[in-house]
């Protein structure tokens, strides 16, 4: 197809600006022509033409269709024409740990540190947890941020030492951002096909559906009637002294002239949503829904596939949708301190911000742009743009004199599903190898529900339970007549542990259960108001917390390796591959909608759509709770975990089942590391264009043709070998065969046919 480029009036400023259909970049349905609009600096249309020329130009012309031909373009056109065409052209994108890292080394056990990766529940407390370990004072500072909600959208990496305050910022790519305010914009065409009201839409268009993704820290809260009802009306009289409100910073909080300038902005959002929107839903329903109170459920559901469809090619949406960027992108004008670096000569959108001073109170307010869910300062925050936060300075806890060397690592919360089924994201487990204590943070009040279940499935299986240690939160809301001391309520949580303990006897061998059973109860802290300063904890709370750090030195000196080394013979190892391909497309079939269970429900047409959708872009490899990936790694490893415990014979005796444990489990450790790069490239890397082609269905039957299309894509990835296998399932079980083979020589023992 011909591309070409145009000029527009830029918007909400003087001036023009360019757009064209951009020849090597993919749109969000994986197809080349991405629109692409840059402004050309200029408010002189005869200059703005000539510029236009250029760019149609270069787009005729195949041969400057290459990143190495940056430098040449620039001698043959101006530097605008040649930055907007060839902005998101390079090559590869850094990796944003490495990133940080080139700025903030991250410490590890060589340097003495001990690094602890924090896991947990939305809201189960694990950021105001982290708060009190680094001294930050949640009125004060308020870093990190909490919330019931889902707080933590990024990775916060803290590492406390004595220098200056230091900070490295890495953000999501400009296309990540783009396909997140792409559904937001599509969430909010879809409520006016809906009839709703202005409300609802804003409230769509605001917050993404995974509730990650929040336009409304960068555009601004909308304003409903709701806002207007006086808080005395919901006092509940609880009779507890309130805690302080936050301290207001005026440097932060949006200026109320800002702020109904941003209010006048999005009304003209909703607005614009709402026009595209209706003109095309009038358009669909008229041609399929003739008589829409006699459709069936399937047609509506088409119609309704069709319409958000349709929108992906509509000019207005993607105008809507790059003002919207552009939008995004003015937040970054607003940073007055610190350094930006963009990515590549011709980049536009930012890869990094770093920053460093001697001045605490300076640099939590300048790091809190990029962390914060203050609502004051809702239409400034970078929040939702950011991937990751490394800090580093004197960043200590005020509860107790050590200082001790810890690296924390907190991320995302890990939701609230009721599916016992669901795996851990690999977000985070593809961080066990990486750290010495695997900390779980989790309510007292309701504790061991499915999410916390799931990690302890995933750390007993994957052979770090060692690393494991449990943080419960709001154990000073454990109440009842029966428990009248610490002793009777500590009791009443720990039976929690070892009842799942008890019931995860049936997933994974005896052997790794009773290894933890040995060493849980010393491994799990009761922790109770963190909600309140440090000084304000009583004095239960800080043993319990000085405890937890003894926990923290304790894991930089694992206890050394057996010299007892176990030997096995291959041929069981099929049955193991063969149980985990099958559970794996067991619970698949039950979510598509292959097969029906009690245990695992059928998952809505547009949540598969939307994880098909985020794959098939290279967005993620999971959305929400569908994860793929992490299901492939959890089972193959659960059933290879209880293979590994059953050795044909050992270089010496364990002494006990400990000792034998212990010998195993790096083992198990090394599996399961390479596991997580087995599942991406058989799942998703070696089947892009089936993936693609799934994004691709709409109309009549398109949710049960896209369901086919991800089950087969199951079924070549994880095939259930049998007795005449195919080559899919020959190189399945060698690959495994492979992984578990290597980690068992790497550890000195010896797998091979008896």
């Amino acid at each position: 197809m011909p591309y070409t480029a145009s000029k527009s009036p830029t918007k909400d400023r003087p001036g023009f600006s360019i757009s064209f259909r951009h020849p090597c970049r993919n749109d969000s349905k994986g197809k080349p022509g991405l629109k692409v609009r840059r402004g050309l600096g200029t408010a002189i249309a005869e200059e703005a033409d000539a510029l236009v020329a250029q760019m149609n130009k270069l787009l005729a012309d195949e041969s400057w269709w290459n990143a190495s031909r940056y430098n040449d373009a620039l001698l043959a056109f101006s530097p605008i024409v040649v930055d907007a065409f060839f902005d998101g052209l390079q090559a590869s994108v850094p990796n944003p740990v490495a990133l940080r890292d080139s700025v903030i080394p991250l410490p590890s056990r060589a340097d003495g540190y001990a690094r602890v990766l924090f896991v947990g529940t939305t809201g189960a407390g694990k950021t105001s947890l982290l708060r009190h370990l680094i001294g930050s004072n949640p009125d004060k500072d308020r870093f990190p941020s909490t919330s019931t909600a889902k707080t933590t959208v990024s990775d916060i990496e803290v590492i406390p030492d004595d220098g200056p305050y230091r900070a490295a910022v890495t953000f999501f790519s400009e296309h990540a951002i783009r396909a997140n305010v792409e559904d937001c914009v599509v969430a909010a065409c879809s409520a006016v096909w809906d009839s709703m009201g202005d409300e609802k839409v804003a409230d769509r268009l605001l917050h993404h559906a995974d509730q990650r993704f929040r336009l409304s820290y960068l555009l601004g809260a909308w304003k409903t009637a709701s806002d207007d009802v006086a808080d005395d009306d919901w006092d509940f009289g609880s009779g507890d002294e309130p805690s302080a409100a936050p301290v207001a910073d005026d440097r932060e909080a949006v200026p109320p002239a800002d702020a109904a300038a941003l209010q006048v902005k999005l009304a003209g959002y909703v607005d614009r949503v709402k026009t595209i929107a209706t003109v095309m839903a009038a358009a669909i329903k008229a041609e399929l829904l003739p008589e829409p109170s006699t459709a069936q459920p399937e047609d509506l559901q088409a119609a309704l596939e069709i319409f958000q469809s349709e929108l992906l090619d509509d000019e207005a949406f993607r105008d809507l949708v790059l003002d919207i960027m552009d939008d995004i992108q003015l937040r970054f004008d607003r940073l007055d301190v610190g350094t930006l670096t963009k990515r590549g000569k011709a980049a536009r959108w930012p890869e990094l911000w770093t920053y460093e001073t001697a001045d605490r109170d300076d640099f939590l307010r300048q790091v809190r742009w990029f962390s914060s869910n203050y609502a004051p300062a809702f239409g400034r925050l970078l929040t939702p743009l950011v991937d990751g936060i490394r800090v580093r300075g004197p960043l200590h806890p005020v509860f107790t004199n050590r200082r001790d060397k810890v690296v924390y690592l907190d991320g995302q919360g890990l939701g609230h599903t009721p599916d016992s089924s669901s795996s851990v994201t690999t977000h985070v487990t593809q961080r066990f190898a990486d750290v010495d204590t695997i900390l779980l943070v989790d309510n007292a009040e309701q504790p061991v529900q499915a999410a916390a279940q799931a990690v302890l499935r995933a750390v007993a299986a994957s052979g770090n339970y060692g690393k494991l240690a449990i943080a419960f939160t709001h154990f000073d809301q454990v109440k009842g007549l029966n428990l009248p001391g610490f002793a009777a309520k500590r009791a009443h949580v720990l039976a929690s542990v070892h009842n799942y303990l008890a019931r995860l006897r049936d997933v994974l061998n005896g052997p790794i259960v009773t290894a933890i059973e040995r060493t849980i109860d010393a491994q799990c802290f009761m922790l109770g108001g963190l909600d309140a300063a440090s000084e304000k904890l009583p004095g239960g709370v800080r043993a319990q917390l000085e405890q937890l750090l003894e926990q923290f030195e304790r894991s930089i000196t694992p206890p050394p390796l057996p010299d007892a080394k176990p030997s096995y013979d291959p041929s069981g190892l099929g049955f193991a591959v063969q149980r985990a391909a099958d559970s794996f497309q067991r619970a698949w079939k039950f979510r598509l909608g292959f097969a029906s269970s009690a245990e695992v429900s059928k998952e809505h047409w547009t949540r598969v759509k939307a994880l098909n959708r985020r794959i098939a872009n290279e967005l993620d490899v999971e959305y929400d709770s569908l994860r793929p990936v992490a299901d492939f790694v959890g089972r193959i490893t659960e059933e290879v975990s209880n293979f590994l415990d059953h050795p044909v014979r050992w270089s010496r005796i364990p002494k006990d089942d400990t000792e034998a444990q212990e010998a195993i489990a790096p083992i198990r450790q090394a599996v399961f590391r390479e596991l997580h790069s087995l599942a991406v490239a058989r799942l998703v890397d070696q089947h892009l264009t089936d993936w693609r082609r799934g994004n691709d269905h709409k109309g009549k039957g398109s949710a049960d043709r896209r369901a086919v299309d991800i089950r087969g894509i199951y079924e070549l990835a994880a095939p259930v070998p049998g007795t005449v296998n195919s080559e899919p399932a020959l190189d399945f079980m060698k690959a495994v065969r492979h992984i578990v083979r290597v980690a068992i020589e790497d550890q000195g023992g010896e797998m091979k046919t008896l």
